[in-house]
């Protein structure tokens, strides 16, 4: 079975997010979200609001494959986080030139780190690419409608928390 790795904060996530792991379960059998936990950022969604919210968001775009993935939190780094759920591939979504420099240079250091993890690069649909989880942040705690750049469950936390 082939396992993929998908790090990242998801907080929240977003339709870019979204679109990455749809694509991963194209290569990969079965795709493991590993949520980073920082111990000096404070995030907006809990770890449990995170996994929540990333298996609705698949589970309504990809009933047939929702099954297909885990959510785990990670504090350390990615590759050892991999390890641990036997994947041997780990993506990485690309929205325009600027993320490929910095994702190159990873992506090198992770193989000097871990030979036996292919890193995949997955580029962001165009409608997407523009679409960060800072900027949704930003846009939804200022009162803009974000309900083009995220899922419709993480639309509804969204609303629900920054109500509060």
């Amino acid at each position: 079975m082939t396992i993929a790795f998908y790090p990242g904060s998801f907080d929240p996530m977003t339709n870019g997010h979204l679109d990455v792991l749809v694509q991963s379960l194209n290569v990969a059998e079965k795709v493991v979200v590993g949520v980073g936990i920082h111990p000096g950022k404070t995030p907006l969604f809990s770890f449990e609001e995170r996994a929540g919210l990333i298996s609705a968001s698949l589970a309504a775009a990809l009933p047939d494959r929702a099954g297909d993935i885990e959510v785990m939190a990670f504090d350390g780094l990615a590759v050892d986080a991999a390890r641990t759920r036997k994947a041997t591939l780990l993506v990485r979504g690309l929205r325009d030139g600027s993320d490929l420099d910095y994702e190159m240079q990873l992506a090198g250091m992770n193989r000097k780190l871990a030979s036996d993890i292919q890193t995949i690069f997955l580029p962001a649909g165009a409608e997407s690419r523009p679409i960060t989880a800072t900027l949704v942040r930003q846009i939804a705690s200022m009162g803009g409608d974000v309900s083009a750049f995220v899922p419709p469950p993480v639309l509804a936390a969204l609303t629900s928390r920054l109500k509060a």
